[in-house]
């Protein structure tokens, strides 16, 4: 069993691997650090919808497709819509003040027991231990 640490991605930081911007550096680094084993990446299944439909706007089919090559390359693990998900989402609501589909990233961390990484300091900024990448 893997003894390196758990991060839950938000889609605000996938989105960074692919939009050259404030914090990609950051978002890339968690991605590279995926990458050589040092963390393990986790992420709510809209992640994959969210970064792709943000790649999609700006480029063509062809780009789309090869972020799609990236994202499954990086090993992130995606934790699809169960009823404990949606029970910590709910709850997250209310503890963060933020929408159901911002809460579904923070509760995945509550369940892998993972620190949450989030470009999005207005949804995420009061979860606890957060890792904030600016954006």
């Amino acid at each position: 069993m893997s003894t390196a640490a758990r991060v839950v991605l938000d889609a605000s930081v996938g989105v960074k691997w692919f939009r050259r911007e404030r914090g990609s550096d950051a978002a890339l680094l968690l991605q590279q650090r995926s990458l050589t084993g040092e963390i393990r990446l986790a992420a709510p299944t809209h992640f994959v919808h969210e970064v792709l439909a943000a790649v999609n706007r700006e480029n063509d089919a062809e780009v789309v497709i090869e972020a799609w090559e990236i994202i499954k390359a990086s090993g992130i693990a995606i934790i699809p819509l169960d009823d404990a998900v949606i029970a910590e989402a709910a709850r997250q609501c209310d503890a963060l003040g933020c929408s159901f589909y911002d809460a579904l990233a923070p509760a995945c961390a509550v369940l892998l027991d993972a620190t949450l990484a989030s470009a999005d300091a207005r949804a995420h900024g009061a979860f606890p231990g957060v890792h904030l990448i600016e954006g």
